[in-house]
C-alpha cells in the first residue's frame, strides 16, 4: 500500500533522534516509499520530536498547524496529505495531541517506530487516526533498515533511556530506562561500517559513561571503545557523557586510541554547587574540574564542549556568577547555552521562582559574550597548524568552497582546488593548513 508514496521527515532535537531519522527512512524505503526534500511533494509528512525544551514544542505545534490547509502534491494516490508525529512528544501526549492539532493522523512513539508503517496503512484505510504510544521495552533494539544521511558518516547507538533523572529533564520520561546494547553487537556493528566505507562512527546513548551497568553490573564503556577501536575505522565519537560516570579508563582511552577523536562532550549545566544539587546532578564543581585536569593531562589538545542552564529557578545572581567563572576557567571550544524551559512533571516544574525573565535574559546574554571569547581563544591554538579534515560538503557560506570537521570537531572551510570536483573530494580525510581562525569556523588551504 506503501509503494510509489513519496515522504518528508522533519527533525527536531538529538543526535538519537537523527538517528532515528535514518532508521524510519531506510523502513520506509524497503516497503517502497521514496524520501522527498519537502512537505509539500510528501504523501507522508513525518515530525521526529523533542521536548526537552518548550521552543521545540512550539516549532512544531507551529509548522505542523500552517500545513493543515496546504495542497495535496499532484499525483497523489491518496488525496489527503497524512501528518505522522513521533518522537518524544508523541511519546509524551499521544492521543492529546489530535486534540490541539487536528489535521494529525498518526501518532508513534519512541520505543515502537517499526509501528508507522502499519499505523499508515490502517489510517489510509480507515480514514480515522491511528495512534500507537509503548511505555518502554524490555531489551535494546536496533534492528530496523538504515538509510544513513551520508556514506562516510554512521550514528552507532549503544544505550537507550536514561536513569539519572536530573529534577529539569523530561528525558526519562519519555525515552525510558536505560537499556545496553551487547557489546558484541555494537563490535559487529562497527565492522559492518567499515566494510560499509564509514570514515567516522559516533557512540550514541543519553548517558554513554554509564554503558553496561544493566547488562554487567558495572560501566563497560571504556570496553565499547577498545571494540570500535579494533574495527580499524579512522575516526571514533561520543555523545553523550555524565560527569558523574566518568571513569579513569574511559579518560585513559584519550591517551591510548588513536582513532578516538580528542573533542569530549561533558555537560556541566552549571558552575554552582547549590543548583547542581537542585539539579540533582550528583557531582560538584570541584569533582567537575578534577575531570577536566584529568582529561587534559591524557589529551593535552583536546576540545571540550558542554551544556548551560541560565536561570534554573532559584539561581541567584551569584550562581550565575559561579557559572561564568567556570567557562572562564575551563575554556571550552564550544558551550551550548539554554534559558530554562520549565517541562511539567519533572520536579523543577514545581519550584516557585519569581525571577523576572529581563533578569534571566540579561545573564544570557553575558555568558554567551564570555562563551564567543572563549571559542575565539581556543580557535586561535590551530592557527598556522595542519589539520586532516573529513570533507562533508559545500560551505554553507560559499559554493566554491568545502566544508568538514577537524579532529576536535571544528567546521573548516577550505577553497575547492581548481580542477578538482566536491565528488573527489567527499567523504575523505584531507589535510588543511588553517590560515584563519574565527569564533565558530577554521578556514585554510587544501594542502
Amino acid at each position: 500500500m506503501l509503494n510509489d508514496s513519496t515522504f518528508c521527515i522533519t527533525t527536531f532535537g538529538c543526535q538519537m533522534n537523527k538517528h532515528d531519522t535514518e532508521r524510519i527512512a531506510g523502513t520506509l524505503e524497503s516497503l517502497g516509499s521514496v524520501r522527498v526534500d519537502d512537505n509539500a511533494d510528501a504523501d507522508f509528512s513525518i515530525f521526529l520530536t523533542c521536548c526537552v525544551r518548550e521552543k521545540a514544542d512550539e516549532r512544531l505545534r507551529g509548522q505542523v498547524a500552517s500545513m493543515k490547509n496546504d495542497p495535496v502534491r499532484p499525483g497523489s494516490p491518496y488525496g489527503h496529505r497524512y501528518v505522522c508525529i513521533g518522537g518524544c512528544i508523541g511519546q509524551r501526549d499521544g492521543e492529546k495531541i489530535f486534540k490541539d492539532l487536528s489535521n494529525v493522523d498518526v501518532v508513534f512513539g519512541t520505543h515502537n517506530m517499526q509501528a508507522l508503517p502499519h499505523l499508515l496503512e490502517e489510517a489510509i484505510d480507515s480514514g480515522e487516526h491511528r495512534v500507537e504510544v509503548v511505555d518502554g521495552r524490555a531489551e535494546f533494539h536496533d534492528e530496523l533498515p538504515e538509510d544513513r544521511e551520508h556514506p562516510w558518516a554512521a550514528w552507532l547507538p549503544i544505550t537507550v533511556g536514561c536513569n539519572n533523572f536530573c529534577s529539569y529533564c523530561i528525558v526519562p520520561y519519555v525515552r525510558g530506562r536505560e537499556i545496553s546494547r551487547p557489546i558484541e553487537e555494537i563490535a559487529d556493528a562497527a565492522k559492518a561500517y567499515v566494510q560499509q566505507g564509514v570514515r567516522e562512527i559516533s557512540l550514541l546513548g543519553q548517558n554513554v559513561n554509564s554503558y553496561g551497568r544493566d547488562l554487567y553490573g558495572e560501566p563497560r564503556f571504556a570496553a565499547v571503545l577498545d571494540a570500535v577501536a579494533a574495527s580499524g575505522v579512522d575516526r571514533i565519537r561520543f555523545f553523550t557523557s555524565h560527569p558523574k560516570d566518568l571513569t579513569d579508563e574511559v579518560i585513559d582511552r584519550f591517551a591510548t586510541l588513536p582513532n578516538l577523536m580528542p573533542a569530549l562532550h561533558l555537560a556541566v549545566q552549571s558552575g554552582s554547587n547549590r543548583v547542581l544539587s537542585a539539579m540533582n546532578r550528583r557531582y560538584t564543581v570541584e569533582h567537575y574540574l578534577e575531570l577536566v585536569d584529568k582529561v587534559r593531562a591524557a589529551r593535552p589538545d583536546i576540545a571540550l564542549s558542554t551544556d548551560l542552564i541560565v536561570g534554573f529557578p532559584g539561581e541567584t545572581e551569584e550562581d550565575f556568577l559561579a557559572t561564568k567563572r567556570l567557562v572562564e576557567t575551563v575554556g571550552y571550544s564550544q558551550v551550548f547555552t539554554f534559558i530554562y524551559s520549565k517541562r511539567a512533571g519533572t520536579p523543577a516544574a514545581a519550584i516557585e521562582d519569581d525571577a523576572p525573565h529581563e533578569v534571566i535574559q540579561d545573564r544570557f546574554d553575558r555568558l554567551v559574550d564570555v562563551v564567543q571569547k572563549g571559542a575565539w581563544a581556543f580557535n586561535q591554538h590551530d592557527l598556522g597548524a595542519t589539520v586532516p579534515v573529513l570533507i562533508e560538503g559545500t560551505s554553507k557560506r560559499d559554493a566554491a568552497m568545502v566544508a568538514g570537521k577537524s579532529p576536535k570537531n571544528q567546521t573548516v572551510h577550505a577553497r575547492l582546488p581548481q580542477g578538482c570536483s566536491l565528488d573527489d573530494l567527499i567523504g575523505r580525510i584531507v589535510d588543511v593548513r588553517i590560515d584563519e581562525a574565527r569564533t565558530w569556523y577554521l578556514k585554510g588551504t587544501l594542502l
